[in-house]
């Protein structure tokens, strides 16, 4: 059976997520975070890097969410949760996969730490709040005519969202922006979600 090692509050929730749209049955060790909010030692000895999510699946070990969604959804479902391979929306799906743990990723999470550190406004740095900006404007204009970054249904893409998604609401990112909000919703309502955060808490913690 297949193993998935996931930390409170991580990016180990979107592969709760999809083994759970699947149905895949799974084995889900879970880690609580230290007091400092960071990851337990006991990671360290699941695999180097100390970090989350990883899995064990018949002597394979894997880390990195991205990686590990397209092993699941190639291996368990078909390739259910990607378009055709090599057809143009299989590389513009691939493109949003690697944009939501790329680019979008550092001045959400740049936002969010500051968030954390008490300042009421974020981000402060004019640099990743132009940034900021730029990408929500860009997947805002992806979603003005379709539910999904990739039309009617939700695929790995926008499960990868999902956590960036999560921590925008957290450091307050949202509230100038409906249409993001509203995709957040639209995620938060699948069922695969809602299983997902009853097994392992939510994405991100709640707002202050």
């Amino acid at each position: 059976m297949l193993k998935l090692h996931c930390l409170a509050y991580s990016r180990g929730l979107r592969v709760v997520w999809l083994l759970e749209e699947l149905e895949v049955p799974y084995d889900l060790v879970f880690y609580e975070r230290t007091e400092r909010f960071r990851a337990p030692q006991a990671l360290r000895g699941v695999h180097p890097l100390g970090r989350s999510p990883v899995i064990e699946d018949d002597g394979l070990m894997l880390a990195e969410s991205s990686a590990i969604l397209r092993y699941i959804d190639t291996r368990y479902g078909s390739g259910s949760f990607q378009p055709a391979p090599a057809s143009r929306p299989y590389f513009e799906h691939a493109e949003w996969l690697d944009f939501a743990e790329s680019s979008a990723a550092t001045p959400i999470i740049t936002a969010a730490l500051e968030k954390a550190s008490g300042k009421e406004e974020v981000p402060q740095d004019q640099r990743v709040k132009a940034q900021l900006a730029d990408n929500f404007d860009y997947i805002e204009s992806r979603l003005a005519d379709r539910p999904f970054l990739m039309g009617e249904a939700p695929m790995l893409a926008d499960i990868q969202m999902s956590y960036l998604m999560a921590v925008a609401e957290m450091a307050g990112l949202l509230e100038a922006r409906p249409g993001l909000a509203a995709y957040w919703q639209r995620l938060q309502e699948r069922p695969g979600f809602q299983a997902a955060t009853a097994k392992a808490g939510p994405m991100a913690p709640q707002r202050r």
